[in-house]
Formats: structure tokens, sequence, C-alpha cells
């Protein structure tokens, strides 16, 4: 049989897609990583079909593979036997928990088949509540700023995991990029945030993204008013 990871998109329980909800539903059982992806989970399936696995909130490598290890040695009989699936906000291949545990089946339970289903990741989720627009040919880089890091080069970036913003903002801002952040956007745990003030949000929060952009950078973006008149001066010629 199979284990599912199935995103569940930035937190509200609606932005889940059709098709993670019935995997949902017709799973035997529902592995949650913690607290907040539970709590989405709890809207479509029975508590008591949820199984919790626990992660330490630790860097050490030998506690996390352990830890992964126990975790996949749970998982593994469910899918072979049924169907599982485990959940994670945003989607499982993007910044998630899911990979570890995709990583630990793959080299130490090899028989059990693993499928991923998409989830709305915090960048889709990001860009719509700044209005921010990724043109198309324009680059957009993926970066980590844990821990006050303040990581440069790309035009343009969305940083996961800001938790010490203030930090993070004076080294943007000394590299010349223009900064705002973004709080628990579309989720219905905690309060949402969007500000250019890293003041605001000087509380860690694990779940704080920033878009930065280099200041003055130029775009080019023809609309349809700027087509018509080149059409119409074109015409006059």
């Amino acid at each position: 049989m199979t284990l599912y990871g199935v995103g569940l998109g930035p937190g509200e329980s609606d932005l889940v897609t059709v098709r993670g909800k019935r995997v949902l539903e017709d799973a035997d059982v529902v592995y949650s990583p913690g607290r907040l992806s539970k709590s989405v989970v709890t809207d479509h399936i029975p508590e008591r079909r949820i199984g919790d696995l626990d992660f330490p909130m630790t860097r050490d490598p030998e506690e996390l593979r352990t830890a992964w290890r126990d975790a996949a040695s749970e998982v593994a009989p469910r899918a072979r036997d049924g169907d599982a699936a485990f959940v994670t906000l945003g989607d499982p291949n993007v910044y998630s928990t899911f990979g570890h545990l995709r990583r630990t089946l793959d080299a130490f339970h090899p028989e059990v088949d693993v499928e991923t289903v998409p989830g709305v990741s915090a960048v889709s989720a990001f860009t719509t509540a700044l209005g921010v627009e990724v043109d198309a040919g324009a680059g957009l880089a993926l970066r980590e700023a844990s821990q006050g890091k303040s990581p440069t080069g790309p035009d343009r970036m969305v940083l996961f995991k800001v938790t010490d913003a203030p930090a993070t903002h004076e080294g943007l801002v000394d590299d010349g990029y223009d900064v705002t952040y973004g709080r628990r956007l579309f989720m219905e745990q905690g309060d949402t945030t969007v500000t250019s003030d890293p003041e605001e949000i000087a509380e860690r929060d694990y779940y704080t993204l920033a878009y930065a952009e280099r200041a003055g950078l130029q775009k080019d973006r023809p609309t349809a008013f700027e087509d018509a008149r080149g059409d119409e001066v074109a015409g006059d010629d």
C-alpha cells in the first residue's frame, strides 16, 4: 500500500486541495508532526484517526536521525498493510519535515511506496497576501533566514523562518534591499501581520517570512493601455 505526504497549505483548512482532502478521508491513519497541522486535519477527519509523531526541537544531528528512524518504524507497518498519510503545512517538498521521513523510509523501509500530494506553499500564500507579482522570466530565490541570518545576492528573495526580524532586516537593508514581512499568513492559528517594520515582529515566531527586493529594481511590465497606444502610433505611421 502507500504512504501519502499531504500538503495542507498555509494553515486555513479550506485551502487544503480536493485531492488532499480525499486522501485524508480515505487513509487508515493520518500522522501529524505538530499541533498546528493537527488543528487543520481535525477539520476534515475525526481526531481518533490521527497519529502523533514526536520530533524534538533540536539541531543535534544524531538526535534528529534517531527521531526520524523511530518515526519511520512507526509509519512503515501501517503503510505496508494499508494507506497512511503524513501531513505538513505548505507543500511536502518545500522546506518541509516530510523530506526527512521520505529519505529515512527509502533507506530503512524501501518496500514502502510513497506518493506526494502537493499543497499551497508558503511562497504562494506570501505573494498573494503582499500582492507581489512574480513576472514571467523573473528570478525568485528561496532562502532560510533563521537566527538573524541575512542571505543576499539575488534581486528577489522569499526568506523562510525569519526568527530574528530586526537582525535579518539590518543585514538586508545594508546590502540594498527593500523588505516586507509576513507572519502567519492564511493561518487560522495566531494573528496575521504584514509589515515593513521589523520591530513589529521582533518576537520570535517560526511562521514568519520576508520578501526582499533590490531597491530601485527596474520592472518592464507592459500593460494593455501601453500596447494599445503602441498599436495606435504604429497605425498613424
